[in-house]
Formats: C-alpha cells, structure tokens, sequence
C-alpha cells in the first residue's frame, strides 16, 4: 500500500508435484489442504491491507519446461482432487480479487480460452466474482478468452486480436455481453483500487522487518538434532563457515525478485565468531578455500557450516537438473564433517535437496528461502532465543527415482500427470517407499505428547501436553485414513493442521471440525465411498461413522499403478484414467502454428535461428552485453521470450499480426507466402 501497489501478483498455489520444479519456491506444498489454507490466509491479510491478491497459477502450472505451450494431460479425478482443490479453497476462503490464469493448456484447451476452467469451475461453482487476469503473454484467442470469462490481456497496451474481436461482434459470433461482463468485473477492480488508495496507512518498516524475522523463525525446520548438539551457548566456541553466512539466499529468482528494504544476514547476527568461505558465490571451491575452512573448523567446538543452493539453480523460466547441491557446498560440509564431530548444518534453498551428508553432521536446520531478516532467524533459533516448530510441507526424498514422477517430469513438452493422484506423500505413504525426512516433519527443543483423543459426530478433539523443560510450539496435524474402500485411493490425507504455544508441562485441547468433504473423492461429483474410516493424530487413532455411497472401481483399475503404487505409472495407466488415448505432439517443418515458439523453431527454420540470436542480443544488452547462461535472470527472460509462442511477441512487444504469421509461414518453408502477408497490410 505505501509502495502505490494496487494488485500483488501472488500467492502461487500450484502443487509441489515434483521436487525439480524451478517455481517450487514460490509454492506452497505438495498437499492441496496444506497449498489452500496458506493461501487463503496470504489472501485475507494482504487484502485486509488495502491491497488486491492475484492467486496464481490457475491451473496444472507444476513446472517451468516448456510452461508456455505445454499441454497438461490429466484426468478429472487427479485434477479435481489434488491441483484445483488447493485453489477451490483460497477462493472459498480466501475471496481474491483475481485469479490469473497461467500458461499451459489443460488437455488440450489453453487456460485463458477454457470456459470450463474460467466460468463453470471458477465462478459457477466456487463462487469467485472478481476478475481473471492472463499470465504475462499467455492469452491465445481472444475472442475465446471473452467467451471463457477471461478479463484483462496482460501485460496490456497491445492491440493484439482487437480487430478480430470488433469482426466478431459485428457479424453476431461473440456476444457484447461477454464484454460487458469482463468490463464490469474490471471496472469494479478499479473502483476498488481507487478506493483503498484513499485509506490511510501508515508504513512502519521497523515492524515489517520484525514481521519477516517471526514469520522465518517459525518457519524454519530443525531436521536432525543429535545428543541435543543445539540449541548453542553464547560461551561456546564457534566457527562460521560457507560463502551463505554473509550472502545467504533468502529469495528465489524471477519475476518474484524484489528489493528489500533491509538484509540482515547469519553474519551479521554472529560476526564475533571466525568465519571462512570456504566456496564462491556459485557453490565452487578450491583447495586453499576448503583447507581455511577445515583449519578453522578443527580449532573449534562447534561447526556452523552455512550451505544450501546458489541462485542460478532454481528460478522460475527452467526446472532443476537434479536434487544435488554443488560441489563446492558438498566439500565443505564432508571435509568440515571429518575435523569437527560437532558440525552444524544451515540450510537455504526453496526446495528439497540431496543430503548424502546427513549422517555425518549433528544437526541440520532447514531454513528455506526466509527473506530479508533470515539471518537473525536463524541466529535466534541456533542459540536457543526462539525454538525451532516448523514443519515440511513437503516429502525429503533419499533419491530422485523415489519420487513417482521422475521418469517423465521434463521428460516431454507436455505435463503427462501419470501418477494421478498420488503426488508426494500419497505415494510415499501407499508404495511404502522410506525418505529421508516425511512430510509434516520437524523436530523442537522441547517434546510434546498426544492424549485424549476424541470424535463426536465431525468433531474432533486431542489434548496436547508440552513434556519437555522449555515453551514451544507444536504443529498438530489430522489425518483422515481408510481402509477396506474399493476405489483406490491413498493411504491417508491432511486434512487438518493447528499451531498451538506451551509452556514447559502445560497442557491444551485442540479442536477440529471436519465435513463431509474431507472424506470424499470426484467421481463425476464429490462422494464419499464404502470404507472404514479413521482419525489420526500424532499416534493416536480414532474411527468415525461417516455416511458413504456405494462407488464401484473402474474396470481398469485392476492390476493398475493406482491400485498398488508399485513399480512406475506409464502412459497406460494415465490413458486408462481418462478415458482416451493420447498422442504426442510432434514438432517438424511445415507444421508450426502461432502457439510454437522461437526456440523451438530455430533448429528447423534459418530465418528463425536469425530471430533467436537477434533476442539473445537484445536481451544481453541489459546484462552488459553478455549472454550469461549461469544468470537465472537472463535465463528466464530468454524462456520468456525465445522459448514463448510467437504470438506472444505481439502481445508483449507490439509486434503486428500480419509479421508473426508471416514469420510462421517461413519457418515452414513457405518464405514467399511469408513474405507477402508480412507486407500485406
């Protein structure tokens, strides 16, 4: 509000599908309960504020391959159950003044065209009455886009399909009133923003900053804590060591970059202590740095080694590689390890990591991406000021081929959802497959115990009781788990979650209120099937008379990865879901439409190769002159250039229809007829 910010392009609540997803920063969980409620939360106080929410990505916008054209393939029931529920709810909920719609099609329908997606889901169904933006460059049809309920162009000032849509109109195929209702839908939104800019605020940058250090404490996750190593004595001899003491990373990269009012990092909460790099700022070492390090290290009590992932590994515009930290980091931490029994480990990074490592240090504090007062955080909770209550929200895998998606996410242009619903710890759970840290794990100073566990009807209650000697707060976390349903389904779902503070030896009830919901799967509509089902909490369990129909399991079913999760989904067991077959895009001359991109045709087409190094160098020109390929920044303004249909540069840069279809037309060989609707006016 102080800042004239009228909308916040956030929060992104696509689902964690898998843990090489570029954007996984920006997301919440792989749960869609846990995705929803945050979300929701996000929405009411930033909206509360005076300033309108964006919740983004709408929908199946999982990963950055190929975002700006891929198809997400999905069948109803994944779709319903695990990537619009966290949506369904935020909207529910939460009551955002708009949604934008992202990138992808869902099979086969780009979002901003899909009515389903945009009027029957979105408004007719959950009740959304604001307005739905595009992504940057990610309307197709405009004309569909009023049809489907798609309001505002962005990034605007193009005259992208004007002409079309004003033909349209005249000769009676799209009707005024699908105009006029996005026109109202907007004009609402600005009276709106014109009303909030007059209400006062007065911007205390001192309690934001205060804000931001709460919010990383109790975010931060104390994943390992042998022989209660932490929290450390201020008496203690301690050496800092790692590159991320003074440089931590504390946000992802992208269009989410901002610029802090004030940084604080580890450093300057502990720069009384010896410190050594012991890597560069992209996560590689040398002998001489690692030996400073070591040197330090074995001099010391303690070990603080500061590690994590540099910024050019995740970002939105591209996915991951793999799970692995750098070389630089990963030396550090075993060499380090070796000298000093004592080692500590702090970690920054907006997703899951490979810890090979994570046997030979005494404890390892996770504390995400905890922006700008991060450091002070984790200063705060490694000597014991505040106690460590977060907890993952999603699954710490000890190998990528664990995770269900992993031989097909990236794999192919388009999003095949081949494991369904069984995303994160829906798998982990049903596959019996062992990770490294589950998901809702993390660990406190103090130890908390679950008794008196009780259901009345949809009500649910447990006593919590703080049996440690320090206050802390415990996250406690209600499960609903079946057995004996003949629809496959997972093992157990979240579908609760309360924070509660207390003091050494104190005790508290904590309630819940479930529905009938919580208990339901799609099947055409929201049912609840035959089958036995229970409560847990901590380990405690309780069963509950639920009213159920009967739902028989599909043919198909039988002898499926759903029904078992053993081995890996395939295609089969995703065609089976939908119903129908899939066929694979396949790129070659001749074939390129409006919804292919530069870089895509630049191996098949001369004259877009030509295109491609003309925007390589436009784009270097704001980084010096230097195609920096390690730059995230330059990376994804590449992919949101090059790497975006062609059409996208009409609507981000201006550029005439009649040039992007006659630059199509010669890349599929047809240079004359290109030639001529290129000066055809």
């Amino acid at each position: 509000h102080d800042q004239k910010v009228d909308i916040v392009l956030g929060p992104g609540a696509n689902i964690k599908r898998n843990p090489l997803c570029g954007r996984n920063f920006e997301y919440y969980s792989e749960d869609p309960h846990l995705s929803g409620k945050l979300a929701s939360s996000f929405i009411r106080g930033m909206e509360e504020g005076g300033t309108a929410s964006c919740l983004k990505h709408f929908a199946v916008n999982s990963q950055e391959h190929s975002r700006f054209s891929s198809n997400g393939v999905i069948d109803e029931r994944t779709l319903r159950e695990v990537y619009l529920t966290a949506f369904e709810i935020a909207v529910k909920e939460g009551r955002p003044s708009t949604v934008m719609c992202s990138y992808p099609l869902l099979n086969g329908t780009h979002c901003s065209d899909h009515k389903e997606l945009l009027t029957d889901i979105l408004r007719t169904q959950w009740g959304f009455d604001g307005s739905v933006i595009t992504d940057w460059g990610a309307m197709n049809d405009r004309i569909e886009g009023f049809r489907a309920g798609c309001d505002l162009n962005m990034p605007g000032g193009s005259a992208y399909m004007e002409k079309d849509v004003i033909k349209a109109i005249e000769n009676g195929t799209l009707s005024e009133s699908c105009i006029d209702d996005s026109v109202r839908r907007l004009l609402t939104l600005a009276f709106k923003a014109v009303e909030n800019r007059s209400l006062e605020y007065e911007c205390d940058y001192d309690k934001h900053h205060e804000l931001a250090r709460e919010a990383a404490e109790q975010g931060a996750v104390l994943l390992k804590n042998e022989l209660s190593v932490l929290p450390l004595s201020k008496t203690s001899n301690v050496a800092i060591l790692g590159a991320m003491a003074k440089d931590m990373r504390y946000q992802g990269a992208g269009s989410s970059h901002i610029n802090p009012k004030r940084l604080c990092h580890p450093y300057d909460s502990l720069s009384d202590l010896p410190y050594a790099p012991g890597y560069d700022e992209k996560g590689n070492t040398t002998d001489s740095l690692i030996e400073e390090a070591v040197e330090l290290a074995s001099k010391a009590d303690y070990a603080l080694v500061f590690a994590g992932l540099p910024p050019f590994y995740e970002s939105e515009g591209f996915d991951r590689t793999s799970l692995d930290m750098s070389e630089g980091h990963l030396r550090l931490i075993n060499e380090v390890s070796r000298v000093n029994k004592n080692t500590i480990v702090v970690l920054f990074s907006g997703s899951v990591v490979h810890c090979p490592w994570a046997d030979k240090v005494k404890a390892i504090l996770f504390m995400g991406l905890p922006g700008q007062a991060g450091g002070e955080a984790a200063a705060n909770i490694l000597y014991g000021k505040v106690n460590p209550s977060g907890r993952l929200t999603e699954t710490w895998v000890y190998d990528y081929d664990s995770v269900p998606s992993s031989e097909i996410f990236g794999k192919t242009k388009d999003a095949l959802y081949e494991e369904g619903i069984y995303v994160g710890y829906r798998y982990y759970d049903k596959a019996n497959v062992p990770v490294r840290w589950p998901f809702g794990y993390g660990l406190s100073y103090t130890s908390f115990s679950y008794s008196d566990l009780k259901v009345s009807g949809k009500k649910v209650s447990v006593t919590v009781t703080n049996t440690g000697s320090c206050p802390g707060s415990e996250v406690v976390q209600l499960y609903i788990a079946n057995k004996d349903c003949l629809v496959h389904r997972p093992v157990r779902e979240l579908k609760g979650f309360r924070k509660v503070f207390l003091e050494a030896g104190e005790s508290k009830c904590v309630e819940f209120s479930l529905s009938e919901r919580d208990f339901a799967i799609w099947d055409g509509s929201w049912v609840v099937p035959k089958a036995s089902y229970c409560v847990q909490i901590g380990s405690l369990s309780a069963s509950l008379d639920v009213e159920t129909a009967a739902v028989e399991p599909k043919a198909w079913q039988k002898g499926s990865f759903y029904e078992s999760c053993t081995a890996k989904p395939s295609l089969k067991d995703l065609e089976n879901a939908m119903g129908k077959s899939y066929v694979s895009p396949v790129l070659k001359k001749g074939s390129f439409t409006m919804d292919n991109s530069v870089m895509e045709m630049k191996d098949y087409s001369l004259m877009m190769k030509i295109m491609y190094k003309a925007v390589e160098g436009v784009i270097a020109k704001g980084f010096g002159g230097k195609k920096d390929y390690d730059n995230p920044d330059f990376r994804m303004l590449m992919e949101a250039s090059a790497g975006a249909p062609i059409r996208s540069m009409g609507i981000s840069g201006g550029m005439p229809d009649n040039l992007m279809r006659g630059l199509v037309d010669i890349a599929n060989g047809h240079f004359f007829k290109g030639i001529f609707r290129m000066l055809k006016k």
